[in-house]
């Protein structure tokens, strides 16, 4: 017997269920928090880039200044002090997450106050030093409230949060992207930079409107003892002092890692966090040299692709949130990389058809609309991966491997557009979408995601 579909109001109930988690506490916290983790990036680089322009300062000494983004890269190298040291007096008053991301956004209103303060005309040295000082603290702040984040959310709204952050981080590189510039317009580079440090307020006030997340997890080190490498095992049966050092960096260090690859094809899962967004991060590299080429204004490339680009970027994001919280995290992560993978043909058609206002608006809805969707299913996925007793090392693990491959691999693509026709480089970025959806489609078919309580296993075979 072949049973009927149910009603259209049915259907209408559990899609308008699914939206109303944006409007829980803990999902709209999130935002407050994106917006924090957005808000210092343009003034390391993008903003600054332009003050140094006014100062004088060169092109290849500008390009150099890039560098300030290497804390983002590596930023896993020191996640396991965040993820497990005490802070002296805060943790015991706020707890672990909560006092160390409290820390790091102070530490972000104070350096961003000097940077501002700085002479980049006459001691550029001093600036780029405050610049990277901004980077790293910026960076350990992006690791403890991803792991804050993930640590209060239930699955259920891995969805909507990974919407929320997006927002919220867009939100905060507006504030310091086009905001600062306006700011500066006005009233100079001292008080831009001083107002974008009081806006570091917003996330200490969200931290400490809300409760630190619920410790668990906290026997980790006995859950992987006989797991770690010999030295370790054997040192840290050590006494004293040797001992003590040698099972906390066995703890803290080695057991995120060997919890990570005791999972079933862990090698699966990141070469496809490796591919999932390579065939959107080749067309965007070299989307702005396509609008030039093809004749249309800055202002129409500002107007069109950074402005409404943004809000369909935005609108996409919260839809994939939706999708996320009601068909799943698999299952949103196949159709929104599909949508993903298809809108690199609206480049094609824009290739073929030329300068068109027209063409260029749609194709930049589409392709940043279906982008946000995917960032979207993408972030809850990520955040679906970790233990929660090492949320944040592991996080910052696969975010930093997300963005190195990312960048080693798009940095192909402006050769690629040297020796190809535009329509032949979009078709290839099309087909670079290909590997990260056949792996989604092998882990499908392996294993799904059943977190435990403890979230300790997420990956169990189908």
């Amino acid at each position: 017997m072949v049973s009927n579909p149910p009603p259209p109001s049915h259907a209408l109930r559990q899609w308008w269920r699914a939206c109303s988690v944006y409007t829980e506490d803990r999902v709209i916290t999130v935002l407050f928090l994106g917006f924090s983790s957005g808000l210092p990036l343009a003034l390391t680089f993008g903003t600054l880039s332009l003050w140094l322009v006014e100062e004088g300062i060169s092109k290849t000494s500008i390009g150099l200044f890039a560098l300030t983004g290497v804390p983002y890269t590596f930023k896993f190298l020191w996640s396991p002090l965040i993820d497990q040291l005490p802070i002296p007096f805060l943790t015991a008053r706020l707890g672990r997450r909560r006092s160390w991301a409290v820390l790091t956004q102070v530490a972000l209103m104070v350096s961003l106050f000097f940077l501002g303060s700085s002479k980049p005309g006459t001691d550029p040295f001093t600036t780029a030093m405050l610049a990277l000082c901004t980077a790293f603290w910026s960076a350990s702040q992006d690791i403890v409230l991803d792991a804050y984040r993930v640590e209060i959310l239930e699955e259920r709204q891995y969805g909507a949060g990974a919407a929320m952050s997006v927002l919220g981080y867009r939100l905060g590189m507006l504030a310091s992207g086009a905001i600062a510039l306006y700011l500066a317009t006005f009233f100079g580079w001292f008080v831009t930079y001083a107002l974008m440090a009081a806006l570091m307020s917003v996330g200490i006030v969200t931290i400490l409107l809300n409760p630190e997340p619920e410790a668990k997890g906290d026997d980790k080190g006995a859950s992987l003892e006989g797991k770690w490498p010999d030295l370790f095992q054997k040192w840290s049966r050590l006494g004293g002092r040797m001992g003590r050092v040698m099972t906390w960096i066995a703890g803290a260090v080695i057991a995120p890692f060997a919890d990570f690859m005791r999972r079933d094809s862990w090698g699966i899962v990141l070469l496809f966090i490796l591919f999932y967004k390579l065939g959107d991060t080749l067309a965007g590299v070299m989307s702005n040299p396509f609008y030039l080429e093809l004749a249309f204004t800055k202002i129409e490339i500002a107007t069109i692709s950074k402005i409404f680009g943004l809000g369909a970027t935005l609108l996409g994001s919260v839809v994939g949130g939706v999708v996320v919280s009601r068909l799943g995290i698999m299952k949103s992560l196949l159709y929104c990389g599909l949508l993903q993978m298809l809108s690199n043909l609206m480049f094609v058609l824009l290739a073929q058809t030329g300068h068109s206002l027209g063409v260029l608006t749609l194709t930049i809805a589409v392709e940043n609309f279906s982008s946000g969707m995917g960032t979207a299913a993408f972030v809850a996925y990520l955040s679906s991966l970790c233990n929660i007793a090492y949320t944040a090392t592991q996080y910052a693990l696969l975010t930093s491997f997300m963005a190195f491959g990312r960048t080693l691999l798009a940095s192909f693509g402006g050769s690629m557009a040297d020796h190809m026709s535009w329509t032949a480089f979009f078709l290839a970025t099309t087909l670079a979408a290909v590997p990260g959806l056949a792996l989604l489609w092998l882990m499908i078919r392996r294993f799904s995601i059943h977190p435990s309580p403890a979230k300790e296993r997420l990956d169990e075979p189908a």
